[in-house]
């Protein structure tokens, strides 16, 4: 009796767990999903159900990556309105709809079927794709509603971006607000007018360009030859859309929007680091954020200004565009000729190798040719440029009106543009070309008498201590401020408007006629940094263009003086906040996050993104101001150096920067790199984190720096200890943890373990597992003195300029 009885008991169990495996990736109406329980596609690569996020105590329901040991959602159903317990039901309710309930029974989300199912039943799909279909029909395809119509921030395989029509769907990515906070933000993707545009807080951020019948003129990495993924764009009377699919099924890639960063990147994941790696990610430089040179002008990212009026155009604002203001854009020199449509007395000049202008103000036709193309134009007083719509067998035709924005140049995947101009400005042209031509010969028998001259002066002027310049303004390529308009902008350079002192001078705030707030720094004459260092900085930042890089007005060199003309920071430096007792009460954690965010991207730009690749050499707090919305901008360039080409390490038998944030290797054997200027972004970080100076922390225990003492508390697994008391009220447990684990990472004894930029901004960004440090440097702290040890606590903030290492 007792062994029929087990056999009855085990034949239950077994009928019960292949139920349960049977319906493991659905469930049908008679079932329903509490927190706790989920669904799993039936090849094991997603997971539906209820999740949590950080430290809070809100559920959300969604679809996550189930192979992947780190946290990766996909899909949110109802990220703006959570639960706060794990009371959570999700159930099909007697109208067919998946709904998710509260603990009162209400409803939270729900899905909208325009009919309903006699049988319905709900199937987690292979794909990722959440459908409610009919359970009789054994077509996974034919669904009554799929998750894939309404996106969160991530694009999967065989998703779309676009929109049908027939449907009235319309399928776009919105960013999350935060990490831990999958609300949909007003940072969005989608397809407008066949193109892709990013959009933050409603204006244009980023635009793709236009098809060419390859690819996306203004996206190179959008390549049919990659070996990750196919994509195809669909355009025709029901639908727009792009989607794309992986061309081999063991590689994971997604598409994700992300706020933090402000980029839209392809992440491929890497199984052996078990880690995203960023594949592509968009915008990429100064020149792919929407309009930046205005309209009517091109943005050429290896030209210096990057901002060029197009040919037959001229700035709407010299004096703004002298001072790299160039959101006004460019104007005509002279008007169309309309007159006499026939006798048009319009031209073209042709542009090659562009991202093609803002498409949502034009007209295309598939039929017409270049020729058919170029005189439909010309018969419209209205249209102002033409060109291909496809490139590979030159046929159809894009017409535009009104002024050109969003040009750059970009030969990898641009195309040409045909801009109409007066025929007589083609003919001026010419003209002055036989001019030049004519007067080369004379014009070079007059250059060695000029120089002779100008080497006289020249000599006469540069003699003395006093070094002064005559370059011209179009010779620094930046303004060039009489001292008199400085002298009347800083009332005299009164001690009221000094804002501070640093190794190479004082630092003023002025007020300009206009009402512009500058800050001026004042070169002293014993500062160490002489018309080497002095042209350096004006050279250096006039090609900088980086909201986390302070901008550069201008500059003034008259007498004894050497004046550098800053945009203003309201808000000081860095070290004025974190290191103060009561002004470190206003920097909360979500502000100092984002600062330590804000700096990674001013230093990848500088070592990465930036046509010239530049190492800092004095990257410290002081030298990180702050505007009036708290975000930071790297300063002070007077010390960094460019490397060319290949070059990813310098010698110096001077070294220069501060003590505390100097990297060993820099500091004792005068090696600098892209990882010196890491290894000071980390102390950076931990300096934040923690509200205390490195150089000025004494561990009395054990004798060690801040770096050290961080090591020790992460070693021991107290590394909240850390943490700024003033700041924790607001932490967030997660970011302060992967903000000490990056930090101490950038600290390593050996350079080569330092990550890159590109990596600390990716792993300040996601949510993927860290690798542990290394025993960071400059470990302990002596009594000794500075020239035994430079890395002991002084009591001043000001730059060395020079020591002989050893």
């Amino acid at each position: 009796m007792s062994v029929l009885i087990f056999v009855l008991i085990n034949a239950v169990l077994i009928l019960r767990f292949c139920a349960v495996s049977l319906a493991a990736d659905g469930i049908s109406s008679s079932q329903s999903i509490r927190d706790g329980r989920t669904l799993v596609s039936r090849n094991g690569m997603f997971e539906f159900g209820f999740f949590g996020l950080g430290n809070s105590k809100n559920r959300y329901v969604g679809i996550w990556y189930k192979k992947i040991p780190v946290q990766t959602v996909v899909w949110v159903a109802n990220g703006c309105n959570p639960i706060s317990d794990s009371s959570g039901l999700l159930m099909i309710n007697s109208i067919c709809n998946l709904v998710l309930l509260d603990r009162n029974k209400s409803i939270v989300w729900s899905t909208s079927l325009s009919k309903q199912a006699k049988k319905p039943m709900v199937q987690l799909l292979d794909s990722g794709n959440l459908v409610l279909r009919e359970e009789e029909n054994g077509s996974p395809e034919d669904y009554l509603w799929q998750s894939f119509d309404y996106p969160s921030d991530t694009l999967l395989p065989g998703m779309k971006i676009g929109w049908d029509l027939t449907k009235g769907l319309k399928w776009r990515l919105s960013a999350w607000k935060s990490w831990d906070d999958p609300c949909s933000s007003d940072f969005t993707f989608g397809i407008e007018s066949r193109e892709g545009y990013i959009r933050e807080r409603g204006e244009v951020y980023y635009r793709t360009g236009t098809w060419n019948g390859f690819g996306l003129s203004g996206s190179p990495d959008l390549k049919p030859d990659n070996l990750i993924y196919d994509y195809e764009i669909v355009s025709n009377a029901n639908q727009t859309y792009y989607m794309y699919n992986l061309k081999n099924s063991s590689v994971i890639s997604r598409v994700v929007l992300n706020q933090t960063t402000r980029t839209r990147q392809r992440l491929v994941w890497m199984e052996r680091s078990k880690s995203w790696k960023v594949f592509a990610f968009v915008p990429r430089d100064f020149c792919d954020n929407y309009g930046r040179c205005g309209a009517n002008s091109n943005c050429v990212i290896n030209e210096n200004p990057v901002c060029r009026c197009l040919r037959g155009f001229k700035p709407k604002s010299q004096e703004n565009w002298n001072l790299r203001e160039w959101s006004e854009g460019c104007v005509r020199n002279n008007p169309l000729s309309c007159h006499d449509k026939d006798k048009s007395d319009d031209d073209f000049v042709k542009f090659v190798g562009l991202k093609l202008p803002d498409t949502r103000n034009i007209w295309v036709n598939e039929s017409l040719n270049l020729k058919e193309c170029r005189a439909k134009c010309l018969s419209n007083c209205s249209c102002t440029a033409y060109a291909n719509r496809d490139n590979r067998n030159g046929s159809g035709c894009r017409i535009w009106f009104g002024d050109l924005t969003d040009i750059r140049q970009i030969p990898e995947s641009g195309q040409d543009l045909y801009v109409r101009i007066r025929a007589s400005e083609l003919k001026k042209t010419k003209a002055a070309r036989t001019v030049r031509g004519a007067i080369v010969l004379a014009v070079l028998g007059l250059i060695f008498v000029a120089l002779l001259v100008g080497s006289y002066f020249l000599w006469r002027t540069f003699k003395g201590r006093n070094e002064k310049i005559t370059q011209k303004e179009e010779d620094w390529e930046l303004p060039l401020f009489n001292l008199s308009t400085i002298v009347a902008a800083t009332d005299n350079f009164s001690k009221n408007n000094m804002l501070g002192e640093g190794g190479f001078g004082l630092v003023y705030r002025g007020r300009l006629e206009d009402g512009q707030e500058i800050a001026v720094k004042r070169l002293s004459s014993s500062s160490g940094q002489g018309i080497d260092e002095f042209k350096n900085e004006v050279m250096l930042i006039a090609n900088l263009q980086h909201r986390n890089l302070v901008k550069l007005l201008g500059c003034c060199i008259q007498g004894d003086e050497k004046l550098l003309v800053y945009e203003f920071m309201p808000n000081k430096s860095l070290d004025s906040f974190i290191f103060d007792n009561v002004q470190a009460k206003l920097l909360d954690w979500p502000k100092r996050f984002q600062i330590i965010c804000g700096i990674a991207r001013g230093l990848l730009y500088l070592h990465h993104d930036s046509r010239l690749r530049i190492v800092h050499r004095d990257l410290k707090a002081s030298n990180v101001l702050l505007d009036n919305e708290m975000n930071p901008k790297i300063s002070d360039f007077g010390l960094a150096r460019i490397f060319s080409g290949d070059d990813t390490e310098g010698n110096t038998n001077r070294v220069v920067g501060t003590y505390g944030y100097m990297a060993p290797e820099y500091a004792f054997n005068g090696l600098f790199s892209t990882k010196s200027d890491v290894f000071s972004f980390g102390v950076i970080v931990l300096e934040i984190v923690s509200g205390q100076r490195n150089r000025c922390f004494h561990d009395k225990n054990h004798g060690v720096s801040l770096i050290g003492h961080a090591w020790k508390l992460m070693k021991a697994g107290r590394t909240f200890e850390l943490i700024d008391v003033r700041v924790r009220e607001s932490y967030n447990a997660e970011e302060v943890l992967r903000c000490i684990n990056v930090g101490l990472l950038c600290v390593q004894q050996r350079s080569i373990d330092r990550p890159s930029m590109s990596s600390v901004v990716l792993m300040l960004s996601s949510e993927s597992e860290l690798p542990q440090p290394e025993e960071p440097a400059c470990y302990f702290m002596g009594t000794n003195s500075l020239e035994e040890n430079p890395f002991s606590c002084t009591p001043n903030n000001v730059t060395i300029s020079e020591l002989v290492p050893r």
